[in-house]
C-alpha cells in the first residue's frame, strides 16, 4: 500500500508598489485571499510554502493599478475571506458603500442587522484581509471624524482623497461629512 499526503492549496504571492506604499497580495486557486498594506494592525503571516507569482496574480494588480490611476470604481476578482459569520456580513456590506462616499461605523450595524453593534463592525473591519477591495477605507466615526484604519490614518485619508477627487461625490473630513452622511439618511 503506498500513502500519500493530502496537500493544501498553494497561496501564491507578489507585492506592488502604490502610492500609499508597498501591497502584498495573496490568493489561493486563483481567488483573491489579501491584500495587505506594510505595518499594518493585523497582518496575517503569510503561510509557509507559499510561493511568489507575479503572473499569478497579474489580473489582481491590473485591477490595482486601475483603481490607483483613478480610473476603477468597482473591482472585478473573485475572493475568499476567512472569518465569522457576522465578520463575512460586515465585508460584504463594505462592497455595498458606493465609491466616494462614506457611512458610519453605526449606520454600518445597521446595514448588516444589528443597530447596537457599531463596535463589533469596528472590530470586523479592521480585520478585513482584502484591504481597498473590500473598501474598510469608506468607514467613519458618526460624527465624521476618520477614526481607525488598520493601515494607518495617513493611508485612510489618502484613499478618500483619492476617491473624492476621482468620483461623482466629494468625500469631505470633519463635521461636513457628518452633515452630507446625515442628508443621505433622510
Amino acid at each position: 500500500m503506498t500513502l500519500t499526503s493530502a496537500t493544501s492549496p498553494t497561496t501564491i504571492t507578489t507585492s506592488m508598489d502604490s502610492p500609499i506604499g508597498e501591497l502584498t497580495l495573496t490568493a489561493v486557486d486563483d481567488v483573491l485571499t489579501g491584500v495587505h498594506m506594510n505595518e499594518q494592525r493585523h497582518l496575517p503571516k503569510i503561510p509557509v510554502g507559499s510561493k511568489r507569482d507575479d503572473a499569478g496574480l497579474a489580473h489582481v494588480v491590473a485591477q490595482l493599478e486601475a483603481y490607483f490611476a483613478g480610473e476603477l470604481t468597482d473591482f472585478e476578482l473573485p475572493m475568499t475571506m476567512n472569518g465569522t459569520e457576522f465578520q463575512r456580513r460586515v465585508w460584504a456590506s463594505l462592497c455595498e458603500i458606493p465609491y466616494g462616499e462614506t457611512i458610519s461605523y453605526g449606520e454600518l450595524a445597521r446595514w448588516v442587522g444589528n443597530p447596537k453593534a457599531s463596535r463589533a463592525v469596528g472590530l470586523a473591519n479592521g480585520r478585513n484581509p482584502v484591504a481597498i477591495v473590500v473598501p474598510c477605507h469608506r468607514v467613519i466615526g458618526a460624527n465624521g471624524s476618520l477614526t481607525g484604519y488598520g493601515g494607518g490614518l495617513d493611508r485612510k485619508v489618502w484613499l478618500l482623497e483619492h476617491e473624492a477627487a476621482h468620483g461623482s461625490k466629494p468625500v469631505r473630513a470633519g463635521q461636513q461629512a457628518q452633515l452630507d452622511l446625515q442628508a443621505q439618511l433622510a
